[in-house]
């Protein structure tokens, strides 16, 4: 009988090799065709001209996101951008999604607050 190989170590080499390109090929298809889908449990909250105002509340969205911001998210992230720079993209993500719903509404939006995250999530 052959010794055992130590567990975990072919797991582990295969991983190393494997996992990477898995990621990257993934990242590529939703910065380019499929985009990604954000889950977050957040104070949300915008500000339009005139005054007007929605206060910022929690809120529970999710909402997919075309390629376009799939992409600014990993370029950003790549960089080294900071937790507040992310969040500034996922709110200029939601804007134009879900509030201004790709142009369709509220086209007079200035800007949208994205705090106090409780949640958040992203899936392919």
């Amino acid at each position: 009988m052959r010794p055992a190989e130590p567990v975990g170590r072919l797991e582990t080499e295969v991983k190393k090799r494997w996992q990477p390109q898995i990621r990257a090929k993934a990242r590529q298809k939703a910065a380019t065709t499929g985009g990604i889908v954000i889950d977050t449990r957040a104070r949300i909250g915008y500000t339009a001209p005139i005054g007007s105002t929605d206060e910022d509340r929690l809120r529970h969205l999710t909402v997919a996101l075309p390629p376009q911001f799939a992409a600014r998210l990993f370029d950003a992230q790549e960089q080294g951008a900071t937790e507040q720079r992310l969040q500034e993209i996922a709110a200029a993500a939601l804007k134009e999604v879900y509030f201004q719903d790709n142009g369709r509404r509220a086209g007079q939006l200035e800007e949208v607050r994205f705090t106090d995250i409780e949640h958040i999530e992203f899936d392919l």
